[in-house]
C-alpha cells in the first residue's frame, strides 16, 4: 500500500511539473532576461529552474543557483532584526520614533517603529521625494535620513490610514544599526542568515557594488535593447536591499511556517498579526508580511520591484505550499506567476471561485470619468481594464476593482493603500453618472465632485501657472513652462533637474508624469488660490500628499 501511494505521489509531481513547465514557458528564452523557480511541498523541493538570460550583455543563462534582488520582500527581515533587539530589551517598538531618531521634526502626534513596519506613521518617503526632486539622479549616503529630516509636513496623522513607506523602513534600518552596534548588513548575516545557513543571502545597499554570482537587473526599452538596472541611491537597507537565491528563500519559507530558530513564537505572533487602524479597521499588513485569503486560502507574502527586477515570495501553510520566484527583467509578473503556481497545484477541488471584479458594462455610466476632492486633492478616474471597471488613484495605472456586491473595493493586497471603498447603492439609476461619489480610503470617507468632460485649453492653463515656484521640503526650485502647445513641471533639485509634463483636467486639476527613462511616476497637481490669485501648487502622488510649491513670481 505505502508503495502504491509513492508511485501515485511521483505521478502527481510529474504532471504538476509538466504544467508548470507550460506556465514558465514563455519566459524560457535564450535572448532575453527571465526569472528564477522554487517551490516546496511540505519542505521538499517539487520545482527548482532558471529561465532566461542572468546577463543579456555577456549571454549567461540564469540557473536555480543565480543571485537576485528580491526587493521589498527584504522588508519582513528588517522587522524580525527589530524584534530581535525588542526581545533583548533594547528596543520599544511602541516608542516614539525621535527617543532613537532624535534628528527627526518635532510632531504633535508620536509615531512608533511599529508604525514604521505597518507604513501607517504617516510620514512621507525619500524614495518618491527623491524621484520628484531629482527623478533618477543617484543620491549620497545620507541623503535619504537628510530628506525625512527635511519635511515639514505628512501624508497622513499616525495611524489613520495605510500608505506603503519605504523611508519608514529605511529610518527602523538605522535605528537597528544605532542601538545593536553594527552595520545593518552585519546585523543581517550574523543574526538571520548564518544561523539559517542562508550562505548566498545578503543585504546590498548599492546597485553598483559586484557580488558573485549575482544576475544583471535590466529595464527593456521601446526599441527591445535594454538598459541596465540601477537604484538611485547607494544606502538601500531594510527597504530593499536583500539579495538572495531560491534554495535560501525556500529554506526560510520553511521556518517561516515551522518551527523557529530565529526569534522567539511572541516575535513571530506580532510578526503575523494583521494591522488595526485607529478607526478599528483591520488590514491584511503584518510586520513586512501580507496576510489574506486567496481563492479561499490563507496565504502569507510579500512582493518586490526594483529598477529592473521583482520578486514574489509566498507560502500555504494549511498546504504546506512554498514559493518564490525572481525576475531580473522578464516581461512577467511574479506575483500574477505565483497565484498561477497555487492554481495550478492546489486546483479548484480545494480552491474556491476566484472573487469577482466588477464588470464595466455594469457601470458604464463611470467609464472615463474623474472625480476629484477639493479638501484633499486626490483623484479618481474609471476605466476599462479588459472588461472589468478599473479604478486609477492620482492618474495612476486602472486597477480592476472588487465587486462585493453593495460596495466596489481595492484592498491593500491590490494597490499597497488603502482599502478604498464605493457603495454603489448611492450610484444614480438613471444610468448616468452621478455629480458626486463618496469614496473611503483606510475607512475614511471623503466626497469626491465629478469633473468637467471637457478641460480648459493648454494655452488658457499655462497662462495662468507659468512662472517660478519654491519646493522646500524637496529642496527644490520650480518653474512651469509654456512653449503654445505644451504644459511642463520643471522641477531642479539639489542632484539633477526634472521634467514632468502636465495634463489639464480643469482649471485646478492637472495630471502630470516624469519625463524620460524614469520609473512610471504619475500623479496629480492641484492649483490654490487666495482671494482669487494662485498662491501655491501641490504634488500628490500615490506615496505623497499635498508636497508644497510655492508661488514666487513670473
Amino acid at each position: 500500500m505505502s508503495e502504491s501511494v509513492g508511485i501515485e505521489s511521483k505521478a502527481a509531481i510529474k504532471t504538476g511539473a509538466a504544467a508548470l513547465d507550460e506556465l514558465f514557458q514563455p519566459v524560457n528564452r535564450s535572448d532575453a532576461p527571465g526569472l528564477v523557480v522554487g517551490i516546496a511541498r511540505h519542505g521538499k523541493i517539487v520545482y527548482r529552474r532558471g529561465f532566461g538570460l542572468a546577463s543579456v550583455e555577456l549571454g549567461v543563462a540564469n540557473t536555480p543557483t543565480t543571485r537576485m534582488r528580491i526587493g521589498s520582500t527584504s522588508k519582513h527581515f528588517a522587522c524580525l532584526a527589530a524584534l530581535l533587539l525588542a526581545e533583548e530589551g533594547k528596543l520599544d517598538l511602541d516608542a516614539d520614533t525621535r527617543l532613537y531618531l532624535p534628528e527627526l521634526p518635532a510632531s504633535s502626534s508620536k509615531t512608533t517603529l511599529r508604525q514604521f513596519m505597518t507604513h501607517t506613521g504617516g510620514y512621507r518617503c525619500y524614495i518618491d521625494v527623491g524621484f520628484l526632486s531629482d527623478g533618477m539622479a543617484i543620491k549620497p549616503k545620507g541623503a535619504a535620513l537628510a530628506a525625512q529630516v527635511r519635511q515639514s509636513d505628512c501624508n497622513f496623522a499616525p495611524g489613520d490610514k495605510m500608505m506603503y513607506n519605504n523611508g519608514g523602513y529605511h529610518m527602523l534600518s538605522l535605528v537597528i544599526e544605532r542601538v545593536s552596534g553594527l552595520p545593518f548588513e552585519q546585523f543581517l548575516k550574523d543574526r538571520i542568515f548564518t544561523p539559517l545557513g542562508m550562505p548566498d543571502t545578503a543585504s546590498v545597499p548599492s546597485d553598483f557594488e559586484i557580488h558573485r554570482g549575482v544576475a544583471t537587473l535590466h529595464v527593456p526599452l521601446p526599441d527591445g535593447s535594454y538598459r541596465r538596472g540601477v537604484f538611485p541611491t547607494e544606502e538601500l537597507l531594510g527597504e530593499g536591499a536583500m539579495i538572495s537565491t531560491v534554495d535560501d528563500m525556500l529554506r526560510w519559507l520553511a521556518h517561516l511556517r515551522g518551527p523557529k530558530q530565529v526569534g522567539s513564537e511572541h516575535s513571530w505572533a506580532q510578526m503575523l498579526s494583521c494591522t488595526r487602524l485607529n478607526s478599528g479597521l483591520v488590514n491584511p499588513y503584518a510586520l513586512g508580511l501580507m496576510r489574506h485569503l486567496y481563492r479561499g486560502v490563507e496565504v502569507i507574502h510579500h512582493a518586490g520591484n526594483v529598477i529592473g527586477g521583482s520578486s514574489q515570495m509566498l507560502t500555504v501553510p494549511a498546504h504546506a505550499l512554498d514559493i518564490i520566484i525572481i525576475a531580473n527583467g522578464a516581461a512577467a509578473s511574479p506575483v500574477e506567476l505565483a497565484n498561477q503556481v497555487i492554481d495550478t497545484l492546489l486546483g479548484d477541488d480545494i480552491l474556491s471561485p476566484p472573487q469577482n471584479r466588477a464588470d464595466s458594462e455594469r457601470f458604464k455610466s463611470l467609464l472615463g470619468k474623474r472625480y476629484y476632492s477639493p479638501s484633499s486633492g486626490f483623484l479618481v478616474h474609471f476605466a476599462d481594464v479588459k472588461g472589468k471597471l478599473g479604478l486609477s488613484l492620482l492618474d495612476g495605472l486602472p486597477v480592476p476593482l472588487r465587486d462585493e456586491g453593495d460596495t466596489l473595493r481595492l484592498g491593500f493586497e491590490d494597490v499597497a493603500a488603502g482599502p478604498f471603498v464605493l457603495n454603489t447603492a448611492k450610484l444614480a439609476a438613471d444610468g448616468c453618472a452621478p455629480e458626486t461619489l463618496e469614496i473611503s480610503e483606510s475607512g475614511q470617507a471623503e466626497s469626491f465632485q465629478l469633473l468637467p468632460e471637457t478641460p480648459p485649453a493648454p494655452a488658457d492653463a499655462g497662462l495662468v501657472l507659468a512662472g517660478r515656484y519654491r519646493a522646500p521640503d524637496l529642496d527644490a526650485e520650480a518653474r512651469i513652462l509654456f512653449d503654445g502647445e505644451s504644459l511642463k513641471l520643471q522641477v531642479s533639485g539639489a542632484f539633477a533637474t526634472n521634467l514632468l509634463t502636465l495634463e489639464a483636467f480643469s482649471a485646478d486639476v492637472f495630471g502630470f508624469q516624469i519625463d524620460g527613462t524614469h520609473p512610471p511616476l504619475r500623479g496629480v497637481l492641484n492649483v490654490e488660490r487666495t482671494d482669487g490669485r494662485l498662491t501655491a501648487l501641490r504634488l500628490n502622488t500615490p506615496r505623497t500628499r499635498r508636497m508644497l510649491l510655492e508661488r514666487l513670481g513670473d
